[in-house]
């Protein structure tokens, strides 16, 4: 059987946060995300970002979190500006537009935003009230390309959308790892203090399922319950959702699982680097992007799995290999061995 390197959840769930799923399970609680451990997982979360006045939400996935906040902060006739990399715009069917807001995209390269990007979309957009109106800037951390966001980006990012009277969202599916890169200097009240919202991603870091969002700009806070409720997101069990941050939060769990992925995905890019392979991105996180031959993809596909990610111009292509909370050493090394052997 062929080991995967496609996606970071083939896994189930850390054993730790199984625990304590089965350890709490016939301690009865209150519904909704009343219940003990969402309260305490919301409080661990706001204490790690020095931040008591922004709320915490639990939601099941990334793009359910996605469009619910989105949809919840804009009005009809405003819109969003992502990278055309953004999963908003490239993989969650339209679910944006579906709710009625047009989504921007931007060409990137290295798939983040910069205040120029945006600014070319609103000086596209001046026909008022004929056009739809840029309301938020959505941005990945780490990106959909494995990049990911310094302070001074983020702060630069953040002082542009207040001038500009925009919201500025943080998707964080893979926040812990952006956080855990060695080169990374931002911190998660950094985060806090820069974005109006943002969403802690568990479903990607060792959790069975669940998203955290984040909720700073005390002016998006109110009613959002609704939003949950109507959406069908607000869970009657709750509690599956708490106590799993609460297990992954409450001694750096979470940071400790995403610096694994991070040091898997490491030891395979320099593998790959000293294979004389260029990559499509730099990157620091659980994802790589190393340019193949089609022989070469094709030798490393007999015993793993990966997707092709860019076809390129000269019959090579970039493949998208991405390590997890739970990557083995014995197959990290194997497929270094692997590597070794590629002509």
């Amino acid at each position: 059987m062929k080991y995967s390197f496609k996606n970071d959840y083939a896994e189930g769930a850390h054993p730790r946060v199984l625990e304590a799923l089965a350890r709490t399970n016939l301690f009865q609680q209150n519904g909704y995300g009343l219940d003990d451990y969402s309260l305490k997982a919301q409080q661990l979360i706001k204490l790690q970002m020095e931040s008591e006045n922004s709320a915490v939400h639990f939601v099941s996935g990334g793009t359910q979190a996605n469009l619910i906040a989105i949809s919840a902060f804009l009005k009809p006739h405003e819109s969003v500006v992502a990278a055309d990399t953004g999963h908003i715009f490239t993989n969650e069917s339209g679910a944006i537009e579906a709710t009625g807001h047009k989504v921007h995209g931007i060409y990137s390269e290295d798939g983040k935003l910069k205040p120029e990007d945006i600014q070319k979309v609103i000086d596209a957009h001046q026909n008022i009230p004929h056009q739809v109106k840029q309301k938020l800037v959505y941005i990945s951390n780490s990106t959909e390309i494995g990049t990911h966001y310094l302070k001074n980006e983020l702060k630069d990012l953040y002082t542009f959308c207040r001038d500009k009277n925009l919201f500025l969202f943080m998707d964080g599916a893979r926040l812990g790892n952006a956080l855990m890169t060695n080169n990374n200097d931002l911190s998660l009240k950094d985060i806090a203090n820069y974005t109006d919202a943002f969403y802690l991603g568990g479903t990607k870091n060792g959790a069975l399922i669940g998203e955290a969002i984040i909720i700073n700009n005390i002016a998006l806070q109110d009613e959002f319950g609704y939003h949950l409720k109507q959406k069908g997101a607000l869970l009657a069990k709750g509690r599956l959702l708490g106590i799993q941050f609460q297990e992954l939060f409450r001694d750096g769990l979470y940071y400790e699982l995403a610096a694994h992925a991070n040091q898997q995905a490491m030891k395979l890019k320099s593998a790959f680097r000293d294979a004389g392979c260029e990559m499509l991105s730099e990157t620091f996180t659980n994802q790589i992007f190393p340019i193949l031959t089609q022989e070469q993809i094709n030798a490393l596909s007999d015993n793993f799995d990966f997707y092709i990610w860019k076809k390129l111009d000269d019959g090579c292509a970039a493949i998208r290999i991405l390590t997890s909370w739970a990557t083995p050493d014995e197959m990290v090394d194997k497929f270094i061995a692997e590597i070794k052997n590629l002509k």
